[in-house]
């Protein structure tokens, strides 16, 4: 994948959790706070507890740090898998967020 290519979908997935975040808020009690800064997202939930998402572009990847510890995260074409094989980044961002906000949440491309 060129740097372009990294960039545009790396893009679009950190909007896509902005967009994400204001549905779940919209639609729920959930009160999940997002701030952007350049290439990283800082989810705060109600309980105070983050999940961080950054850009990692001399890797190519993305970086979610959570209660259930540190991922990395590839594009593999089709989608942004974890480089340990444990999973897509939003099913497991869906997980990260609902046990930290003690609610069902669901994140999605």
């Amino acid at each position: 994948m060129t740097d372009l290519e990294y960039q545009d979908r790396a893009e679009a997935l950190l909007r896509a959790i902005e967009l994400n975040c204001d549905r779940i808020n919209e639609d729920t009690d959930a009160d999940i706070d997002n701030q952007r800064v350049g290439g990283m997202i800082t989810l705060t939930f109600a309980n105070r507890s983050q999940i961080v998402i950054n850009l990692q572009k001399p890797l190519q990847e993305v970086w979610m740090a959570a209660r259930a510890g540190g991922f990395h995260y590839k594009h593999d074409g089709r989608a942004w898998q974890d480089t340990k094989g444990n999973g897509e980044f939003f099913e497991n961002l869906s997980r990260y967020a609902s046990e930290q906000s003690g609610q069902a949440l669901r994140f999605s491309s």
